[in-house]
């Protein structure tokens, strides 16, 4: 088993894009600019704006 983070998951993912019971939401840290304060991209959503989170009930 790899321990290297998949290259298409961004730190503030909880799930691959795809996942059954995942969708996409608007990142917590940046509020969706996908920027921080300073122009750089956001490290939490890597400058997309959103963020992949588990929605299924359990």
């Amino acid at each position: 088993m790899s321990m290297q983070p998949d290259p298409d998951m961004n730190p503030g993912d909880e799930a691959e894009p795809g996942t059954p019971g995942a969708g996409e939401d608007v990142c917590e840290v940046c509020a969706g600019s996908g920027k921080q304060a300073d122009g750089k991209p956001c490290p939490n959503c890597g400058g997309s704006g959103h963020v992949m989170r588990g929605i299924g009930g359990g």
